[in-house]
């Protein structure tokens, strides 16, 4: 099933993709169903926080009725950043699964580890690498063809 719901993140990524946004996706998962998506729309928005992860929370909280999303899973291409993990962990998500880390810019076990630090209310369960090289992928064409002035 993992594959199956990265796919559905990497659709995400797409369309962020699209909007020439940093392509990355996310789906929160409860009980087999999506109950959120998001992908990044803070160009479009200007809206700094418009993140994937951020998004996904958004629609799963309104969904569920409940700020609280303990027994959900995310799904999200890219490691999230330090704003985002701690969204993850004040919303209480039982597992994150990250496609691709980011040594750049992740909070979740590359820069920094806030979803499993232990001085914080709520220790997330995280696997990692998860379709990396698709969801790797979808970046580097992205930050090439930005490099190189292309169209988008």
């Amino acid at each position: 099933m993992d594959n199956f719901f990265m796919n559905k993140a990497l659709d995400q990524a797409l369309e962020a993709y699209k909007l020439k946004e940093v392509p990355i996706g996310a789906v929160i998962v409860k009980d087999g169903k999506i109950v959120g998506r998001g992908y990044n729309r803070k160009e479009i928005s200007f809206d700094t926080t418009n993140h994937a992860e951020i998004m996904a929370i958004k629609e799963a909280s309104k969904n569920l009725k409940s700020w609280r999303l303990n027994d959900c899973t995310m799904y999200v291409t890219v490691e999230p950043c330090p704003m985002c993990a701690g969204a993850i962990v004040n919303s209480r998500i039982k597992e994150l699964v990250i496609g691709t880390m980011d040594s750049k810019g992740g909070a979740c076990g590359s820069l920094y580890n806030i979803v499993e630090d232990y001085n914080l209310n709520h220790i997330v369960e995280v696997r990692r690498g998860i379709m990396k090289q698709e969801c790797s992928n979808i970046m580097k064409n992205f930050f090439k063809k930005l490099r190189e002035g292309d169209k988008l």
